[in-house]
């Protein structure tokens, strides 16, 4: 079966409500070994298309991933990104701002982990935070330290997306490609994972008592995806949508992505000049005598 990945794709000013959105579809593999195979399949094609990334480089990647708790974020980044170069990659995860953060604007702190031309950049989590978490929990908003003025309930938000719409079109003009995941899990096998993070003695190091008390604002949460997503998605730096109650297929439809990012970017390797090539045949003879 074939990915087709613009269905999960948020349309430019598309208006997103998360319930018709489905968090399981047809998986694109029959049974684990098949979904091994298309997934090496993918990481190897994904592996020859960094490298020339790496050698080509005019352009860079960045890849957010942003999901409720359990989604599958980590097994995502590491299944899908496995047989990339750690030097042409980095991952970054963003937790709760350091003092010296709070005292900059709020894109500052990620602009500085951007990836260089020819390599690729993953946010787990991202900027995306402060119109998410902070939006669902206004009391963090207070705690940053902003003039009065600027803390207006709606237009915040408004301006937010805005500034961040300006940065990624910014980077786009610019060279780096952004493709943005959000792993659409539904509540019921949220709470499955979860009840496995405390049944398996191995996944108990993954459990946060924050894990429960946070899934009080589900609803919340879903309402502030949908407006980031449909304000957010645009046609230089997109949303995709993609299915997470079952995690293998999510890794396909992932990795089937990035490598048609990758593909559509009409990438060669430098091409050497005569005199380069006249200047290597003399290094040539150098070394077999």
């Amino acid at each position: 079966m074939k990915i087709n990945s613009r269905k999960f794709r948020v349309a430019e000013g598309q208006k997103v409500r998360l319930g018709k959105w489905p968090t399981v579809v047809k998986p694109v593999y029959k049974s684990k070994e098949q979904y091994q195979k298309l997934l090496d399949e993918h990481v190897a094609r994904l592996s020859s298309l960094q490298q020339l990334h790496y050698a080509f480089n005019r352009y860079s990647l960045l890849l957010i991933f942003q999901a409720m708790d359990a989604a599958g974020k980590d097994g995502a980044i590491k299944h899908v990104m496995s047989g990339v170069n750690p030097q042409g990659c980095q991952v970054f995860s963003f937790k709760h701002p350091s003092a010296t953060e709070l005292e900059h604007d709020f894109l500052w702190r990620t602009t500085r982990s951007l990836p260089e031309r020819g390599r690729i950049g993953i946010f787990n989590r991202s900027y995306y935070e402060e119109v998410l978490i902070v939006r669902v929990h206004p009391q963090i908003l207070r705690s940053q330290g902003l003039p009065d003025e600027l803390l207006d309930g709606e237009a915040i938000w408004r301006h937010r997306y805005r500034s961040i719409v300006d940065l990624e079109r910014h980077l786009f003009r610019n060279g780096t490609r952004i493709i943005k995941f959000f792993l659409h899990l539904s509540e019921e096998e949220q709470r499955k994972r979860l009840l496995e993070r405390i049944d398996n003695p191995e996944k108990n190091w993954k459990f946060s008592v924050t894990d429960v008390e946070e899934r009080k604002f589900w609803k919340q949460y879903m309402k502030a995806y949908e407006d980031c997503l449909g304000a957010t998605s645009t046609d230089s730096a997109p949303w995709y949508v993609v299915p997470a109650d079952d995690k293998e297929n999510a890794r396909l439809i992932i990795s089937q992505i990035i490598l048609e990012t990758l593909e559509g970017l009409g990438m060669a390797y430098p091409r050497s000049s005569a005199k380069r090539r006249k200047e290597l045949q003399a290094l040539r003879k150098r070394l077999e005598k």
